[in-house]
């Protein structure tokens, strides 16, 4: 499935921030660290760089990880939650190298709360499109990595955040050859 220039970008770094928390890690340990997330996911807008900052954008973590743990109808109640928490007023923006696109949110509201509404609008487009079962957990037995799965086929299993998948294709061809030594 093919989703807007501005909502897949946000399932991309949705699926970080819950990532950042899981497997017995946690990797936004810091101010700086949570300026690295930002810096790769292409946030704009205000930044504290403060602990307190840093808290919320974590306790946020924690709440979206619901996500791949509810079913449709609960997520959009969340949702709803979320941009009434968050302020979410919808408007049309560019900047940068973005053509138009939404923000709901100002540039210079908390942190949290524009990652918080970026997310809910980017659920909305898979709650909408009845595709919110794309939202999935990494099949490796060893990897609690959440996914989306933007294949056209919804064949993806594996997570790319701990490179499950070739571990299992390389486990996979193993077994194959040993089976075929004896």
């Amino acid at each position: 499935m093919r989703f807007t220039h501005d909502t897949e970008p946000a399932l991309v770094a949705v699926v970080a921030l819950v990532n950042s928390g899981r497997n017995a890690q946690d990797t936004l340990t810091d101010p700086a660290a949570l300026a690295d997330f930002l810096d790769e996911h292409g946030y704009t807008g205000r930044r504290d760089g403060t602990d307190a900052e840093l808290r919320s954008v974590r306790a946020l973590r924690d709440r979206v990880t619901h996500f791949w743990q509810i079913g449709r109808d609960d997520a959009a109640s969340e949702v709803n939650a979320i941009l009434r928490e968050c302020g979410a007023v919808p408007f049309l923006t560019r900047h940068d190298s973005s053509d138009w696109h939404i923000h709901v949110t100002d540039s210079a509201d908390p942190l949290a709360d524009r990652i918080g509404a970026e997310t809910a609008m980017a659920l909305i487009d898979l709650i909408r499109a009845d595709e919110f079962d794309r939202l999935t957990v990494c099949a490796a037995p060893d990897c609690d990595s959440v996914l989306i799965d933007m294949s056209r086929n919804r064949s993806r299993r594996f997570c790319a955040h701990r490179n499950c998948g070739n571990r299992a294709n390389v486990a996979a061809y193993r077994r194959r050859r040993s089976q075929a030594a004896d």
